[in-house]
């Protein structure tokens, strides 16, 4: 059964919503004022799957890539550029007015630049016999095919013919799935290969052959070594980086630069900071960058990604002392009594925040406190807890290296 739906706005995962008598109805690829034709998803009362755009929003756009709709791995390629960024910036401005935060939000910063350095590709053949290698499809487990994805950054271009060939060589099923894991470096891509099943020595030889042919630095599996022709590197400010296998970066080179620039521009050069505490550190993005003008304590629960910054900092001049800490900031935070030694903080957890964190910070006198998040709603709460403890957040920055998805990424200040 179909219907006609007037779209008020838009959510926050990207989806257009209808008010109705039931209540709010959501309709992905939908926009504000266009009125649309629907049809029930089954099993979910409260969604609707768009057949057609009866009157459409002039806000309208034409998408980047011939798979959107299919491929789950964008949202928002059908709203146009300015209207889109408004939107993100708005998630920020909503999830602090929501935790009862007040602060400046600054202009969004666009930072998707060359495209994400990033892509977890999936591989698998259906009870068909059908290799699809791609995305998966939005809120399912099938996968798209995919032979082009214009989001990546050109150091990936390569990535979807080497994860064909290497499907073809691996021979994934339904039940023994196939995810490739590349990074694009600076040597080239790094390639993690997760699920089925171990290589051959017949397999391991011909990948060899496919890593020279579509410039893989190096192949794993599962973190475990199969083969390596350069050992991949980064550029992070003027150190270079040896990277662990699947090491989480910043989605795009520019994202990272833009939230360096922002924190290093909130620690400033104040000679009276003298000894930073960089909290999920990662490989060093910003601990590396502030060790050009102050001690830097690097903390992050990964041993391997704290291995990587230890060498970084060994191969480069003229850094500030770094000392490098591997501890479980989730169940063991820096103590107040420990930040005593710190004239700054900066901070940057994964997407379920650092509540634990937040609240030593609070109890501490540390005068300049940096947060770094890729969670509105997380990071609310955490701010909260720091301005309860007497912190004051002076801005907020939202910064959009996420392109076409609902994630934003922000910097923001806080002082004593």
């Amino acid at each position: 059964m179909t219907e006609q739906l007037k779209i008020a706005r838009v959510g926050h995962r990207g989806d257009g919503i209808a008010d109705t008598n039931t209540g709010p109805v959501y309709v992905p690829y939908a926009l504000p004022g266009e009125t649309v034709t629907v049809e029930p998803v089954g099993g979910h009362p409260d969604r609707r799957h768009l057949l057609r755009v009866e009157q459409a929003s002039h806000e309208r756009a034409v998408p980047v890539c011939k798979h959107f709709g299919l491929c789950g791995g964008c949202a928002m390629q059908h709203w146009s550029l300015a209207e889109y960024l408004l939107w993100k910036r708005n998630l920020v401005v909503e999830a602090l007015e929501h935790a009862g935060l007040i602060a400046p939000v600054e202009p969004i910063v666009d930072a998707h630049g060359r495209g994400r350095r990033r892509a977890v590709l999936h591989a698998r053949r259906s009870h068909g016999d059908i290799l699809e290698v791609g995305y998966a499809a939005q809120r399912t487990h099938q996968i798209i095919g995919i032979d082009a994805c214009p989001i990546i950054e050109p150091g990936l271009k390569k990535a979807i013919p080497a994860a064909w060939a290497i499907a073809e060589l691996v021979k994934p099923t339904a039940n023994k799935p196939l995810d490739l894991h590349f990074t694009a470096t600076d040597n080239g891509m790094d390639l993690d290969l997760r699920g089925a099943g171990p290589l051959s020595t017949k397999q391991t030889a011909a990948m060899a052959r496919l890593a020279d042919e579509y410039r893989l630095a190096r192949v794993t599996r599962g973190g475990e070594l199969v083969l390596q022709r350069e050992l991949p590197t980064l550029k992070v400010g003027r150190a270079t980086v040896p990277l662990p296998s699947a090491a989480f970066l910043q989605a795009t080179a520019e994202g990272e630069a833009a939230l360096a620039r922002l924190v290093s521009g909130h620690i400033g050069d104040d000679k009276r900071i003298k000894r930073v505490a960089d909290l999920f550190c990662g490989i060093g993005t910003f601990a590396l960058r502030l060790a050009e003008n102050a001690r830097v304590t690097a903390v992050d629960t990964e041993a391997t990604a704290i291995k990587a910054l230890e060498r970084g900092v060994a191969m480069t001049s003229g850094l500030k002392a770094v000392e490098t800490m591997t501890r479980d900031l989730f169940r063991s935070p820096i103590m107040a009594i420990e930040l005593k030694a710190f004239d700054a903080v900066v901070f940057d957890p994964p997407r379920q925040g650092a509540e634990a964190q937040a609240r030593e910070l609070a109890l501490s006198k540390v005068p300049v406190v940096v947060a770094v998040s890729c969670d509105a709603t997380t990071f609310a709460r955490d701010a909260r807890l720091l301005i309860d403890g007497g912190y004051r957040l002076i801005s907020v920055t939202p910064v959009d290296q996420f392109r076409y998805s609902h994630h934003v990424e922000l910097v923001a200040n806080f002082a004593r």
